[in-house]
């Protein structure tokens, strides 16, 4: 006897299929934070993995030099108060700010030689910015701009030109590499993107040779130049001058030499290197600062919520909130005496350079107005150079 046997085939209803796209939606947001968690984890990860390997080249570079920082101004340079010109036509030729050698043999830098001391006849004065460790104030003879008022270029300088071939050679021998810019750093990877598969020391940018990217780490100028420089000398009450404005241009021909790492007398809470770029904990704030004529990336100290990766003068690394800095600057200056006793603030960073009582980056001009910026020159301007410290507590990886 033959049967048949019918299958019905019944369809999903509107309301079942609601409930399984509500769950699935359910899901979904309960995941993609910790997705976005895990790889924003991951990306701290790997850039305290390059700050470390960085740290270690750098002190690999103070070994082989009798345990000093690098600095590539001159040592005698505060003879004449770090002015290029001068310098290049009463005292030597200086080294030069080396970047490396191309594909054909070219040896490119930022060349900063006149006749007739210099042999070389390219470059000029205008790269002396590149030698300075930190460019205290923006005038004549400092290689700057001229332009006060332009924060940027008002406080550049070698502390910023962490992979030149001096550095390179302790890392990989090349200015381009990806040790040198954070995973999130997406505009510097970007950049440099035309140079990273080359085997050359060094690639000019092939849609403008003149442009060089900047590394996304930056040594602290504060430990770059002589403890002087940065020092804070407390005097009577009477004139009230709790901090001395800025040493650097009187202090004669050793102002300029940078010291030794062992004269670090907080070695756990002074920085080394940290990361230039706000690039932790930007939630909800945009990737360029538009403020400028030329659109720039945030920097760390420009907003209270940044954490940057930090390497500190003990070797250990750790991400430090700026909340944190400005609060143990502030409990210092609390310490020394009260605004009114202590006009300029003697707390963790100077407030009595060129510079002013702003600071690095601070001027106020460049700020969105929905951000709060962290009124702290953390890492910069720190009081007492390498022998000062940054954060009143070692912190913890």
């Amino acid at each position: 006897m033959k049967t048949n046997t019918k299958f019905a085939h019944r369809a999903f209803t509107i309301i079942e299929l609601l409930v399984v796209v509500g769950i699935i939606s359910v899901l979904v947001s309960i995941l993609l934070p910790a997705v976005s968690k895990a790889r924003d984890g991951a990306a701290v990860t790997c850039s305290a993995g390059n700050i470390s390997t960085l740290t270690k080249a750098g002190f690999s570079y103070a070994a082989d030099f009798e345990d000093r920082h690098f600095t590539a101004i001159p040592d005698d340079a505060g003879a004449v108060q770090g002015n290029c010109n001068n310098y290049l036509a009463s005292v030597a030729c200086p080294g030069q700010q080396l970047l490396g050698f191309d594909t054909n043999g070219g040896l490119w830098g930022y060349w900063c030689s006149i006749p007739p001391f210099c042999p070389v006849t390219v470059g000029n004065c205008g790269n002396w910015q590149v030698m300075l460790p930190f460019l205290f104030a923006d005038g004549p003879g400092s290689g700057g701009t001229g332009n006060s008022t332009n924060a940027y270029y008002n406080t550049f300088g070698a502390h910023e030109m962490t992979n030149t071939k001096a550095i390179n050679t302790y890392v990989n021998g090349r200015y381009y590499d990806k040790v040198f810019f954070a995973c999130k750093d997406r505009y510097g990877l970007e950049g440099c993107e035309f140079a990273m598969q080359s085997e050359a020391e060094f690639m000019p940018n092939p849609t403008n040779s003149q442009s060089v990217i900047f590394p996304t780490y930056m040594w602290s100028p504060a430990n770059m130049v002589n403890q002087s420089c940065l020092s804070s000398t407390v005097a009577s009450a009477a004139n009230n001058d709790c901090l001395n404005a800025g040493k650097q241009n009187v202090l004669g021909v050793g102002a300029y030499r940078a010291p030794k790492m062992g004269m670090a007398a907080f070695p756990d809470s002074k920085t080394y290197m940290v990361e230039k770029l706000w690039l932790q904990n930007r939630v909800g704030v945009p990737e360029l600062n538009t403020n400028f004529a030329t659109s720039r990336c945030w920097v760390f100290n420009e907003g209270w919520n940044s954490t940057p990766v930090c390497a500190f003068l003990d070797g250990h690394v750790a991400q430090i909130g700026m909340g944190q800095a400005s609060r143990d600057d502030k409990v210092v200056q609390v310490q020394n005496g009260s605004a009114a006793m202590c006009p300029n603030g003697k707390g963790l960073w100077h407030r009595g350079t060129p510079c002013g009582t702003n600071g690095w980056f601070t001027t106020g001009a460049g700020f969105d107005p929905l951000i709060e910026a962290a009124p702290t020159s953390f890492h910069i301007l720190t009081v007492g150079g390498i022998g000062g410290r940054d954060i009143l507590k070692a912190s913890v990886n």
